[in-house]
């Protein structure tokens, strides 16, 4: 049996899990997943601009692979990792981590979508915790996604189909644009810029609920 390091039982997990992922009344939540593409190093930028929008609430998941483009102490909220949902789950009574984010999100923006992941949510694979959460979404909110990669691997024929497939299941996708890239090639696949996504998600702030339109 592992033990449990000092101050940090599975008890105080739950609990925090539990007041972190509290629904407030009035408050939009929204959950950024970030993957592995150099424009993960705009993640804190994000972040900072999605708070600054009233009544939003922020979260992150990230990708092992992502963790390598932003420091975590420029991110002022909680940064979800595969590692979070495994210490979480030790029997059938705990909760699952996908789902309980999957239930506190009202939007899921994914910035930046690098190449590997958009195969694998295109192909229903959820082998971490941002893809999982991804299988277990709630088609009548709001995805949206952002794909980022190099100029030849966007232009592989694969990519618009799989950009296609996400369309199908109703996500949004915010075009990727041209641009010099960091590894110097100039062309198309540049992550959209951080003030076009937020001005997006702010939209779909303005729009009403449309559960709350029934009769």
């Amino acid at each position: 049996m592992e033990a449990e390091l000092p101050g940090c039982s599975q008890d105080d997990h739950m609990s925090s899990l539990k007041t972190d992922l509290l629904k407030t009344s009035g408050t939009f939540n929204v959950l950024v997943g970030v993957t592995g593409s150099v424009a993960a190093l705009k993640l804190p930028l994000l972040v900072s601009q999605l708070l600054d929008l009233s009544g939003v609430d922020v979260r992150v998941v990230t990708t092992e692979h992502a963790k390598h483009f932003y420091n975590s102490a420029e991110v002022s909220v909680k940064i979800y990792s595969d590692e979070d949902e495994w210490e979480l789950w030790k029997q059938r009574s705990d909760p699952v981590l996908h789902i309980e984010l999957r239930r506190w999100e009202d939007l899921l923006v994914i910035a930046p979508l690098d190449a590997n992941s958009l195969g694998k949510i295109a192909s229903g694979i959820c082998d971490n915790l941002l893809t999982c959460v991804v299988r277990a979404w709630d088609t009548s909110r709001p995805l949206l996604f952002c794909p980022a990669m190099n100029t030849a691997m966007w232009l592989h024929p694969i990519t618009a189909q799989q950009v296609s497939r996400l369309k199908e299941f109703g996500y949004v996708e915010i075009p990727c644009v041209a641009k010099k890239l960091v590894c110097g090639d100039e062309g198309k696949g540049a992550m959209a810029e951080v003030s076009t996504i937020v001005s997006l998600v702010k939209e779909y702030l303005q729009k009403p609920d449309e559960s709350s339109l029934e009769a």
